[in-house]
């Protein structure tokens, strides 16, 4: 259960607090006892995509048009 401080002592030692929850330990701040705002960590940002990862690891054939010719003719022909 996430601890709960009043808004005066979460300004006095929000650096702590923040601290605290960087490390998984979320908790509540209170406004006149009601609670307001629930503070926990960001999940960290996934790594960056690089791109050509799966170079060489397939083949598209140079007549990949030709099985949807008529598909691609009705879609775009205009008719």
């Amino acid at each position: 259960m996430p601890t709960t401080v009043n808004l005066h002592e979460a300004k006095t030692h929000l650096s702590r607090l923040v601290d605290q929850a960087a490390k998984g330990k979320e908790f509540i701040i209170a406004k006149a006892g009601k609670p307001m705002v629930r503070v926990i960590a960001i999940e960290p940002q996934p790594h960056e995509r690089s791109l050509g990862f799966l170079a060489g690891k397939g083949v598209v054939p140079d007549d990949i048009k030709q099985a949807f010719a008529q598909d691609i003719e009705a879609m775009f022909g205009g008719k």
